[in-house]
């Protein structure tokens, strides 16, 4: 008898972590490695967060939390999603949990069983279709195309729904792509889902605030109301407010499906952090002026990166609306040799190739399910942004 679980056999090493532990090992020892690899803000978490996490402990909040989390907390999120997406949730609509991760997570644990289907846009993030072939699932892959700036078309969803469809997911701005959903491509999207009742929504919107130029930014249940009871809205601290480490991600939806993750958290974590939490209520209820400052930043960074990567030979790099990740394609160099002498074949053959040569970490598009492509995260200062892509240009250059 096997001793590990049979579902562990449908599960893949995250990719994303893997390259950036490559670079990681590299500059131990002693290589000149740039990461962009990783999708974490450089930014400090603000000064008002931290004093109010200080604050925290200072009063003794170092007890258990509710499972479900804080009220003050689960208060401050109810307002946000009215305040910034116009979607009423009461606070006991709404959970914390320890990371976006494990809220995503959570939701596939309670509702999925073995055999359903759950459609997945690709690209995706690489954590998607593993958590849910973890729980029986069957992730449905919805190709997108570099033509539609990888976002899933209408007809492409209804292509995608069955009898067994039981969630959609989307991510926008997305990872890998930094691609966003305008208002009217989300309605052409939620006017699909009305006419299959039986399907419901997870919306993964981390990084809903780093939107760029004029882009308006809308949720599903926003644009569409009718979908509002099937709806589950996923966000969190991370991305917005450069508190990737205090793992603090939140969720509201219906009545029946919160108190179901609430019941599978409660035998799992728990409540999350505390003092995290109380971070949290600091930055989604204190001052907002960190956000357009980090937008900003960003977006010169996204407009860096797209302009030199679109210089170097070989490559075709899509201006993403937001989210900091850009896409590009290296198809014109799939078949011709690295400076190494080997023949490039994938586009991880190109991503292994590029570290060991000019010690530049980026994430093969495979391993997001559509290339190929790779993922480079902008996420870092410009200077050594535009070390990095001289040096893709001139590996680009080399190859014969």
């Amino acid at each position: 008898m096997a001793f590990l679980a049979d579902s562990l056999s449908r599960v893949k090493t995250s990719a994303t972590i893997a390259i950036t532990q490559m670079a990681r090992d590299l500059r131990s020892q002693g290589k000149d490695v740039i990461s962009l690899s990783v999708g974490e803000p450089d930014f400090d978490t603000p000064e008002n967060i931290k004093e109010a996490a200080i604050a925290a402990i200072r009063r003794g909040e170092t007890k258990y939390p509710p499972v479900s989390g804080i009220q003050p907390l689960r208060e401050a999120i109810a307002a946000k999603f009215k305040r910034e997406n116009n979607l009423d949730y009461k606070p006991s609509q709404t959970i914390v949990g320890t990371g976006g991760k494990q809220v995503l997570f959570n939701a596939f644990m309670a509702t999925i069983n073995p055999g359903d289907e759950v459609i997945v846009p690709a690209p995706y993030w690489v954590s998607y279709p593993e958590m849910i072939a973890i729980f029986g699932g069957v992730p449905v892959i919805a190709m997108t195309r570099i033509e539609n700036n990888f976002k899933l078309t209408a007809a492409e969803l209804e292509r995608a729904i069955t009898p067994k469809t039981k969630w959609v997911l989307f991510n926008s701005p997305s990872n890998p792509s930094g691609a966003a959903y305008s208002r009217a491509e989300l309605k052409a999207l939620t006017d699909v889902l009305m006419r299959h009742p039986h399907v419901w929504v997870m919306t993964d919107d981390m990084y809903e605030h780093l939107v760029f130029g004029d882009f308006v930014y809308t949720t599903p249940a926003e644009v569409e109301p009718g979908l509002f009871e099937r709806t589950l809205t996923v966000n969190g601290v991370s991305k917005a407010y450069a508190m990737t480490g205090w793992r603090i991600g939140y969720a509201a939806g219906p009545d029946k499906l919160i108190k179901a993750m609430d019941l599978v958290q409660g035998q799992q974590t728990s409540g999350a952090s505390t003092i995290a939490q109380w971070a949290a209520v600091e930055a989604l209820n204190g001052p907002q002026d960190f956000i357009p400052m980090a937008r900003k930043a960003f977006e010169e960074r996204r407009d860096l990166v797209v302009s030199m990567l679109n210089q170097a030979n070989g490559l075709a790099c899509p201006k993403p609306e937001g989210a900091f990740y850009v896409y590009p394609s290296c198809a014109a160099l799939i078949g011709k040799k690295a400076p190494s002498g080997k023949l490039i074949e994938t586009d991880e053959d190109f991503v292994m190739e590029l570290l060991a040569s000019e010690g530049v970490a980026t994430v093969h598009g495979s391993a997001f399910g559509l290339g190929p492509n790779l993922r480079i995260s902008y996420a870092t200062s410009n200077d050594k942004l535009e070390e990095a892509c001289r040096r893709i240009q001139r590996f680009c250059a080399a190859i014969a």
